[in-house]
This record gives structure tokens, sequence and C-alpha cells, in this order.
């Protein structure tokens, strides 16, 4: 499982591994985790960075209705895994 590294509010570092990754609409989500244990906390991130940015730049879907599509995306790619909101 890959681990990246993000950075918080331009200082903070903190890893998180990927469970999976989707495009959806030319949109890049990434389902990540902090642990590999099989009841962690997930979070699903958004790519919201603009070709002229040098680096990705994800943030937290807080839009209820686009969480729970990209969640049932992650699950169907995801198989045996339930996401719970």
């Amino acid at each position: 499982m890959e681990k990246i590294k993000f950075v918080l509010d331009g200082t903070e570092e903190t890893e998180f591994f990927v469970l999976e990754q989707t495009r959806i609409n030319g949109v890049s989500y990434l389902l990540v985790s902090d642990s590999e244990d099989d009841e962690a906390e997930c979070l699903i991130l958004k790519d919201t960075s603009t070709d002229e940015d040098r680096d990705s730049i994800y943030e937290i879907i807080e839009d209820d209705t686009e969480l729970l599509a990209v969640s049932k995306m992650f699950e169907e790619l995801l198989e045996d895994t339930t996401i719970e909101l």
C-alpha cells in the first residue's frame, strides 16, 4: 500500500496510506487512511489543483451529495469494503 506525505497549512506534515484512487468527470479523488487496520478512519480527498500549480492540492470533500457519490464509487472499486459516512 502506497504511503504519501501531505503538508497541512503549508507547515505541518502528515502521512496517509492511499487505499484507492479514481477519476470522475476529470476530477481525481483519493481514498486515504492514517492506518492499515481494517477498521481505520478514512478520508476522501478531492484534487483541486490547477494546471499552474506545481503540486497537487487535495481537500476533504464537504459536500454531502458529492461525498456519497464518490464513496459509492470507492465501494465498487474495493468490492469487499463498506464506507460508513
